[in-house]
């Protein structure tokens, strides 16, 4: 048991590490396309990378012999229904991350994303799992990191920041979705696969209706759609599936939420993007929550077992 949670720890901690990068990506290539045409093509990057590993990952027939490579391709009918719902939260998170990007700064975007922490135990709580009080405590800590954060001394947020705020919600609801699809035994990968194939006719739609894209923008564009497509979207987002398959959703809540603190890391690294001591001070406090959570202490939740 403790080594399946250490390794959906370690899946995790890649991917919020992956994906904080990933911030500075998507801040740079909006220098070059909208952000419809941005989410579609790292869709599109992200489908033809998990190819591949969906074939790597194949099981063999009765006769010990691999089936035709479309027939393993092919998702069965709860990974399909599971793929779809969760591409459509997520198409619905990144369009609102990849337009609220475009007005703030890539450290803070990762931060006010991170607050799907608050929503997932909320949400968790009135479908009927147990809330360990420590990860109570820890999701306010997160609260008062994300406050010092994002709140300005006129006590606004930027439309910029609420629109990735909305983002917070459909991500809250793509762990709880992709959690109740794992427990009914959907296949991780093809069920990434499906998700990314169901995004790309969401933000291509988008795109089709809003956007011109260009071919030589998005060409200038390479280096973040790859690293958005291949890393953060085929990679990571198929690692958090796979790490959720071990550890409890809360929990891995607060470690992906890790994300933001590799955000302002990589925003003030790459970007040069400053952060004022009492930004900072926000970023130790959601550290430290993410770390209290991985404490063991089952004894303490608001609902005793019978």
């Amino acid at each position: 048991m403790y080594h399946s949670q250490a390794k959906g720890t370690i899946l995790l901690l890649i991917t919020a590490l992956i994906w904080g990068a990933a911030f500075v990506a998507q801040s740079v290539g909006m220098d070059y396309i909208g952000p419809f045409t941005f989410s579609a093509a790292r869709d599109v990057i992200a489908i033809i990378v998990l190819i591949p590993v969906i074939l790597l990952f194949a099981d063999k027939g009765t006769d010990g012999t691999y089936p035709p490579i479309l027939q393993q391709l092919k998702p069965d009918r709860i990974t399909l229904i599971g793929g779809a719902w969760c591409g459509l939260v997520l198409g619905a998170a990144d369009t609102l991350q990849q337009v609220g990007i475009s007005m703030t700064t890539a450290g803070k975007a990762g931060f006010i994303t991170a607050l799907y922490i608050i929503l997932v135990p909320f949400m968790g709580h009135f479908m009927g799992r147990k809330v360990p009080r420590i990860i109570v405590i820890c999701v306010a800590l997160a609260i008062a990191g994300f406050y010092l954060l994002c709140i300005n001394g006129d006590f606004q947020v930027s439309f910029g920041d609420f629109l990735v705020l909305c983002c917070a919600v459909f991500f809250a609801l793509h762990i709880l979705v992709i959690d109740h699809f794992l427990l009914k035994k959907a296949n991780s990968i093809k069920l990434s696969w499906v998700q990314f194939a169901t995004a790309f006719l969401f933000s291509g739609t988008l795109t089709v209706l809003f956007e011109q894209p260009d071919w030589s923008a998005l060409w200038a564009a390479k280096w973040p759609l790859l690293y958005a497509g291949g890393l953060s979207s085929g990679v990571a987002y198929t690692l958090q599936i796979v790490g959720q398959k071990y550890t409890e959703p809360t929990t891995a809540t607060l470690i992906m939420s890790l994300e933001s603190v590799f955000a302002a890391l990589a925003g003030w690294l790459i970007l040069g993007e400053v952060m004022t001591a009492k930004e900072l001070t926000g970023c130790i406090l959601v550290f430290a929550a993410v770390i209290l959570a991985q404490i063991p202490l089952p004894h303490l939740s608001f609902r005793q077992k019978n």
